[in-house]
């Protein structure tokens, strides 16, 4: 914990004089698209997409393949085997979601599980399922995994890191307090938002997340705040799983959060990877 703060604010440090928070490496950003029907990985260069033979974390090689960005569809970056998530990591969202039963900093982060299947893109709508009545957003920063991780100490953690993306972790709150797991209130259809860009080379570890709904800021606190850093999050939840290349990690949302209603229009602004935006749709 201490040595991501050390390295966040080293970062601070590096911002005021270049400019850009990195990692002392070059920033790419890779997504996933459409083009007519075939999906593909491929690399985002300003208005060109070069394509890869496959994802970037197998190894994808370029083809020599180039398409232009705008006649493309961009879906979800990752395609992940499956989709951990840290609660309470900010203290800002701790004493909002406990203000009534203080509660004491956790020795080791909260995790729960969401499914891949609540994975959905950027721009596409997310489901306000029948019975819901309390949905919210929660804006994240997302990492996801380059090689697999298993038993990794924190000292070894950005070894396994691939990338970050922008990631909302949509949450119905009558469930989430009144089921006894939190299956569909946290990984119902469409309720992961990721995207548009899995980025590498940014300094993940003091990165500012934002909210905005219908225009509105809602959410703005950097990942430095974070209780329990990604290195942290990504070790402890090694020891127990078994992480492989595109899984997935929301590290949890600051602040506080608000509920939603059909027509609203949600985004989430990650920086250095861009904005992830989606609008909530009634249930067909």
């Amino acid at each position: 914990m201490f040595k991501g703060k050390v390295a966040g604010r080293l970062a601070l440090v590096l911002v005021a004089l270049y400019g850009v928070n990195t990692m002392a490496a070059e920033i790419t950003r890779y997504v996933r698209y459409d083009d007519g029907g075939d999906v593909s990985y491929g690399v985002e260069d300003g208005d060109t997409i070069h394509e890869l033979d496959a994802a970037p974390w197998a190894g994808g090689k370029r083809t020599g393949n180039s398409l232009d960005a705008s006649g493309v569809t961009l879906l979800a970056p990752a395609e992940p085997s499956k989709v951990i998530a840290v609660g309470y990591n900010y203290i800002s969202h701790r004493e909002e979601m406990t203000h009534e039963e203080p509660r004491p900093i956790p020795e080791h982060p909260p995790l729960f599980l969401k499914l891949p299947t609540s994975i959905t893109g950027p721009d596409t709508g997310v489901v306000y399922p029948d019975g819901a009545t309390d949905l919210h957003f929660e804006g994240e920063l997302v990492v996801v995994i380059g090689k697999t991780a298993s038993k990794v100490s924190p000292d070894e953690a950005a070894d396994y890191i691939f990338g970050v993306t922008a990631g909302n972790d949509i949450s119905e709150r009558a469930w989430q307090a009144n089921d006894l797991q939190w299956l569909r209130a946290k990984a119902s259809d469409t309720f992961g938002p990721l995207g548009p860009a899995v980025v590498t080379g940014l300094n993940y570890l003091d990165l500012r997340v934002q909210t905005r709904l219908n225009g509105e800021t809602m959410q703005d606190q950097s990942s430095i705040d974070h209780i329990h850093d990604i290195h942290a999050i990504l070790s402890f939840v090694s020891q127990y799983v078994t992480l492989h290349p595109g899984d997935l990690i929301y590290t949890g949302t600051p602040g506080s959060t608000a509920a939603m209603k059909p027509g609203d229009v949600v985004e989430i602004e990650v920086e250095g990877v861009g904005i992830l935006r989606n609008r909530i749709v009634a249930a067909d």
